[in-house]
């Protein structure tokens, strides 16, 4: 417990004061996915129930052309398709940005086969019984369900879909940005206002996108890995928006997060969704800070707020980050919990979670964040006099 606490202590001393006294929202990460199986209907409801403000369904167009909530255009990982003998010729390779990849994609099959699956839990680790239940919802049903639960719960519950593998899509014939759009205008939420955000880890089609519609866009910012030193690793197909690869474009997608790179981002975007190594800098030294005996990311050195956050802000975009989850990706933290109050603390606007009540369990009441604001400005003035005495 202590040396969480000296971890937080250091993560205060460099962090930068928050943008807002507004609490972050948090995003149910393909729902609840963390207690049942991801992108389903389930899921959602479970978010919801656990107090999560938005949705997230990722889209992939079946054979027919409608939006489904998939992970990815992939189905074996997350359905039961593979123990389903009528679809054992439809097993296929494609190349899914520029990466070769044999498996059942959702594009193959027409709506009406795809209601025949059945969603499975993809980590092996996480609850198996609920495999085989759920069927895989559209995006009108995803809609539909975000309506009614505003009704029930009192409160409005927003979509954050992901338009996944755009350049795949288009290549298909199957182009998601006007299926996306007209669908929205169906639901009345083509607008500024509407409880919506877009997110992509493409460009052109935010881009297209922004020409089509006014709901809010969030440009992701991916990487493979992160280095022992705490910089970014970043190798294909995660180094650069493959629509940057298509057209010979250089930049990577830590080029977006340059002052350049967010400017140009904040032509057709309102936010950045960053893996959230990008923000918080951590270091493997080699010290088993949680004394298991065993070193992993958690045990790496919490180094602090890398200044990107300040950044997009500062270009006029929101922030909201991923992955959170409980069993996994603790960069730097044992407890989860600290790991988000830590975020928080950073000035993040809105975070991913895979365990949505965890994530709004961390949130500050309104007066800590007054309180937080106080405390970084103090806290930050007294290091620049301690920088300034020691340089003197």
């Amino acid at each position: 417990m202590h040396r969480t606490c000296c971890a937080l202590a250091v993560l205060a001393a460099l962090a930068t004061p928050l943008a807002q006294a507004a609490s972050p929202i948090v995003i149910g990460h393909r729902g609840a996915s963390g207690y049942l199986p991801e992108h389903t209907l389930e899921a959602y409801a479970l978010a919801i129930q656990q107090g999560a403000h938005y949705i997230e369904p990722d889209l992939v167009a079946t054979k027919d052309g409608v939006l489904i909530a998939r992970h990815e255009p992939m189905l074996g990982a997350t359905t039961d398709v593979a123990s389903r003998p009528e679809f054992t010729s439809r097993r296929t390779t494609k190349m899914v940005d520029g990466v070769s990849t044999t498996d059942w994609f959702a594009s193959d099959f027409t709506l009406a086969e795809i209601k025949t699956l059945r969603a499975v839990q993809p980590r092996a680790g996480r609850p198996q019984n609920f495999n085989g239940l759920y069927q895989i919802p559209t995006l009108d049903e995803v809609i539909s369900l975000a309506k009614t639960k505003s009704v029930e719960v009192g409160r409005t519950i927003g979509i954050y879909p992901e338009t996944k593998h755009p350049v795949f899509h288009k290549n298909l014939g199957l182009a998601l940005e006007d299926r996306l759009v007209t669908t929205l205008a169906a639901a009345g939420w083509n607008h500024a206002g509407a409880p919506v955000f877009i997110q992509s880890f493409e460009v052109a089609n935010l881009k297209e996108l922004n020409g089509k519609t006014d709901v809010k866009l969030v440009q992701l910012i991916d990487a493979d890995d992160v280095n022992a030193d705490g910089s970014m690793s970043l190798v294909a197909p995660y180094r650069q928006p493959y629509d940057f690869v298509v057209a010979g474009d250089p930049r990577t997608f830590a080029d977006l997060l340059t002052p350049a790179g967010l400017a140009e981002v904040a032509t057709y975007a309102d936010g950045i969704g960053p893996w959230k190594p990008y923000l918080l800098k951590t270091v493997a030294d080699g010290v088993d800070r949680n004394g298991d005996g065993v070193l992993d990311i958690r045990d790496r050195r919490v180094d602090g707020d890398t200044g990107v956050i300040a950044a997009a802000h500062a270009a006029g975009l929101l922030v909201h980050t991923w992955t959170f989850r409980n069993d996994a990706s603790l960069y730097g933290f044992t407890d989860p919990t600290d790991e988000y109050k830590a975020f928080y603390a950073l000035g993040v606007d809105g975070v991913f979670s895979d365990f949505p009540d965890t994530a709004v369990a961390a949130i500050p009441e309104p007066h800590e964040y007054v309180l937080m604001l106080a405390g970084l400005a103090l806290i930050g003035s007294v290091v620049r006099r301690r920088r300034a005495a020691a340089i003197g």
